[in-house]
């Protein structure tokens, strides 16, 4: 709705004029003074608030001096402001007109009265900028005995001040929202009937906080221009930018305090329409923890140099890490991005050799694997089994349909159907055997998707009908039942490998030496993969035949042949070099590039671990491992001498006394300091992302991530916001982020001292 000027015979209203108009104020002697110099009878047996909440007056009515406004973005009055232009003749030119706006007459006495409450006012002004300045005299002290006195900064005025609570009131609603989740924007202006107005969440709070007592924004709000932002989008990034900045370095200072650390990206995230990598590191605290904890986000490019550049560049310029003292590196990705994180790992080892690359502990290997394949019926497939995951995740009663066919199919097999049904509750696409689990339960998922679709009661939402239809259309095509079989078979020469690799520290120590046999068993393979494919491909047929599909070539393919198709090209054939050949090749060639000499050379070291030493029979030679760490350690030529009394400590412990099992149980050892360098190498060694957080509330930076993501929809994603959200445990200064604020843009903070001072000009573009 349009505000409209209550001064006498003024017509004017916000909709037909750029001008500002202002609420009158809520102190009840201010807001007398307002109402006496309009001279409108019929206001003066209103409450303050009532005027306050329904009256305006225009910015014609102030005199220029006491309007601030040097910014297109905002106008506001001083803080004694009181309109005295206004038009109490002209209505007697027209004596046949209708005032609704009434003028009061005054008698002399109250015109002397008015006139010597303004000289009681400039009176007080001066007496009180008087004694302000007195006192900021007493308030310089100097060192006695003759010593120079020490630099301090020059004590505030009452304007800076009271400026300062104001900007840390504004900071405080923002550290709030992004604590709570809550999205900036409020409801959307294309969601509202036209002439209706809302206000965003921000400002929403913002007078919330007004109306319950907020001092510091009542007289700062209160004689500002009623129809102009209170904040600006503007001055909300620049701030909300620094909250995200101060937040974060207090956790950057525990890092460069710990000197060692790794990188860990997540997989690639929508944040309001543009794809980010979240970015977490690793390090060890003061108290011995092994902690993950999340730091941002990372505008994602499509260039893969590119990406390294930047990628660099913000985690050294920007957030003022030292890679020289990274330790290992890993990026858990969606199908389709891995070959370009892969190139940032290459150019960042190329440049920190110590910045070992590896697999990352809360992605199981397959998976990783999988993600990995430069396939892109594989990415399609990844792609698939994630919806119908999702899709019976939404639904209870999807999934209770679905306990009753694996029932069904499963008549004969009580625990096989059992282990099934308690499988489709969990998060079944992330398992080692996840392809093994879908081929399980192929049929069951395409019978109940079917009878979804085609059931013509009201049971299920036109939403659920239709996905079920789409879904099961893509689970019957051939295409995608012979994808998931190769992978299935492919994959299972890594499934006992990978479990190793999230196992217990012992089970990670022994799976770097059996490496060397899964290699061996994935060339023989590739030397034989046209034996290899012909089984594989007869599964899928049995399989396809089952679910009464047909075995066809792609119609893709065929389209692009365009006439010139190879009557010889049989759909085995196809699949074999389409398929079965190329990711053979590729999972033989990760598998070398992610357990590099230097990688295995680190999980050799795990022999350190005294449970792990004890199964070795303490028969172990870590020395020989632990040359690529020779700089990390306090006294690299005692190295020797101290990991033989490790030994000797261990072996010739009470028989009460329990091996440590993990590195974090072992940098806890109350006598661990008598050990600095197995102390130091345990420290880097638990840093390699392949090592799991043995202590879950430690590593909950990826879970709040996660949730984050899940809570809030994509357009009301915001990268400030989500660090507040997912650290919002962590200690923040509000001082700090005032004076910040203040240092970065001090041209949005000059208008806060022309608020409080009569002589200064100020403006905010909030």
């Amino acid at each position: 709705m349009p505000n409209f000027c209550a001064a006498p015979n003024c017509t004017r209203k916000s909709t037909q004029s750029d001008l500002a108009f202002f609420r009158f104020p809520r102190d009840p002697a201010r807001c007398q003074r307002w109402v006496e110099n309009c001279r409108r009878a019929d206001l003066e047996d209103k409450t303050p608030d009532q005027l306050n909440k329904h009256y305006r007056l225009c910015a014609k009515h102030f005199e220029t001096s006491m309007i601030c406004r040097s910014s297109p973005y905002r106008t506001v009055l001083r803080d004694n402001a009181v309109p005295t232009i206004f038009d109490l003749t002209s209505h007697l030119n027209n004596p046949h007109s209708r005032h609704r706006k009434r003028i009061k007459e005054l008698s002399e006495d109250e015109i002397r009265t008015l006139k010597q409450q303004k000289i009681d006012e400039d009176f007080e002004r001066k007496q009180a900028t008087q004694e302000l300045n007195e006192n900021n005299e007493q308030n310089t002290v100097s060192e006695e005995g003759g010593e120079e006195q020490e630099e301090k900064a020059p004590p505030l005025t009452l304007e800076e001040r009271e400026n300062k609570d104001y900007l840390k009131s504004l900071f405080e609603i923002l550290i709030l929202m992004g604590k709570q989740n809550i999205p900036l924007d409020g409801h959307n202006v294309d969601e509202l009937p036209e002439g209706i107005f809302t206000s965003d969440n921000f400002q929403a709070l913002l007078e919330y906080r007004i109306n319950g007592g907020d001092e510091v924004l009542r007289k700062r709000f209160e004689m500002t221009a009623v129809n102009l932002e209170y904040c600006s989008k503007t001055q909300q990034k620049q701030m909300l930018e620094i909250c995200e900045n101060c937040v974060r370095e207090e956790t950057l200072r525990e890092v460069r305090d710990s000197h060692f650390f790794s990188i860990v990206t997540d997989e690639v995230v929508d944040i309001a329409g543009e794809e980010h990598l979240p970015v977490l590191v690793r390090f060890v605290d003061d108290s011995h923890n092994l902690r993950e904890e999340f730091v941002g986000f990372l505008p994602y490019e499509a260039d893969p140099e590119i990406l390294a550049v930047k990628f660099h560049a913000t985690i050294t310029e920007k957030w003022g890490l030292n890679m020289e003292y990274c330790r290992g590196q890993a990026y858990i990705v969606s199908s389709g991005f891995a070959s370009k994180m892969k190139v940032v790992a290459t150019r960042l080892l190329e440049k920190y050799p110590q910045a070992v690359y590896t697999l990352c502990s809360s992605c199981a290997l397959n998976v990783w694997l999988a993600k990995s394949v430069p396939v892109v019926g594989v990415s399609i497939a990844l792609g698939t089994i994630e919806e119908v995951c999702c899709l019976f995740h939404q639904s209870p009663q999807l999934l209770v349909e679905l306990d009753n066919t694996i029932s069904a199919l499963f008549q004969d097999n009580d625990e096989k159907g059992n282990e099934l049904k308690k499988i489709c509750r969990s998060q079944w696409t992330g398992r080692h055997d996840t392809f093994e689990v879908l081929v399980d339960l192929l049929q069951a998922l395409v019978l109940c998707l079917d009878a979804v679709s085609s059931d013509l009661s009201v049971r299920w939402n036109n939403f659920i009908v239709g996905r079920a239809f789409v879904l099961s259309s893509a689970l019957t095509d051939f295409d995608f039942i012979v994808t998931i079989v190769i992978m299935k078979n492919v994959l299972s020469f890594t499934r006992a490998f990978g479990k190793n690799l999230q196992g217990q520290t012992s089970d990670v120590f022994f799976a770097a030496g059996s490496l060397t046999a899964v290699l061996h068993s994935l060339n023989e393979v590739m030397e034989n993969i046209e034996v290899y494919h012909e089984f594989w491909f007869e599964e899928a047929t049995n399989l396809a035949t089952k679910l009464d599909v047909q075995i066809k070539l792609p119609g893709k393919f065929r389209r692009a042949q365009q006439g010139n198709f190879d009557p010889d090209m049989t759909s085995e054939n196809y699949y074999k070099e389409i398929l079965s050949v190329p990711t053979v090749e590729h999972i033989i060639q990760e598998l070398k590039d992610i357990f590099s000499e230097q990688h295995l050379k680190a999980l050799k070291c795990l022999s350190l671990v005294p449970s792990v030493m004890g199964q070795l029979k303490f028969n172990t030679s870590e020395e020989h491992h632990a040359d690529m760490f020779k700089n990390d350690l306090p006294n690299p030529d005692t190295l020797s001498a101290e990991l033989h009394c490790w030994r000797i400590k261990w072996k010739h412990r009470g028989k009460d006394i329990e091996l440590p099992a993990t590195i974090y149980e072992a940098l806890h050892l109350p006598d661990i300091k008598f050990f600095p360098n197995v102390y130091a190498l345990l420290k880097v060694l638990c840093l390699l992302p392949v090592m799991k957080v043995e202590n879950e509330k430690y590593g909950i930076g990826r879970k709040r991530l996660k949730a984050y993501l899940k809570n809030t929809l994509t357009g009301q994603r915001s990268s400030n916001l989500a660090l507040l959200n997912i650290n919002f445990d962590i200690k923040h200064d509000l001082d700090l982020m005032v004076d910040t604020y203040i240092k970065l843009c001090p041209d949005k903070v000059e208008f806060q001292d022309c608020i409080r001072s009569n002589n200064s000009e100020v403006t905010d573009d909030a």
